[in-house]
């Protein structure tokens, strides 16, 4: 089985929340389980996969701003601030420590759940370190 991470970190690239989706599903389907259990913030960083006009207009009903470029097969390219979106390579070091844990790198667990519980006994290492 496929499977795809979809993370949710803090301002200083700690995780606080993962959820799993089918590896074939469009990152779409993650983002509508995210506006429901999101911490307070100010901005939401995310990258194109989920540029979507419903998802950000849940995300400014929330009061917070989304910070996500448009995709390329946009009509109307829609405007973000490429300053604060350069600060998006801290999800991805996040994930590169995640990847320093073999079990999760390799994907040793065939089944979703081991493996989601081995995700998240890394990422509370990580949190304290």
């Amino acid at each position: 089985m496929n499977t795809k991470l979809h993370a949710v970190t803090d301002a200083e690239g700690r995780p606080i929340r993962f959820f799993m989706t089918a590896g074939q599903v469009s990152d779409y389907t993650g983002a509508a389980a995210l506006p429901t259990g999101l911490p307070k913030a100010e901005w939401l960083l995310a990258d194109r996969g989920y540029d979507a006009n419903w998802f950000s207009d849940a995300l400014k009903d929330k009061g917070i701003k989304p910070c996500i470029p448009g995709r390329k097969s946009r009509a109307m390219p829609t405007r973000h601030d490429k300053r604060r979106y350069k600060r998006r390579n801290w999800i991805e070091i996040m994930f590169g420590r995640l990847k320093d844990w073999p079990r999760v790198a390799t994907r040793y667990d065939r089944c979703p759940k081991v493996f989601l519980s081995a995700v998240a006994l890394a990422a509370i290492v990580m949190f304290w370190l």
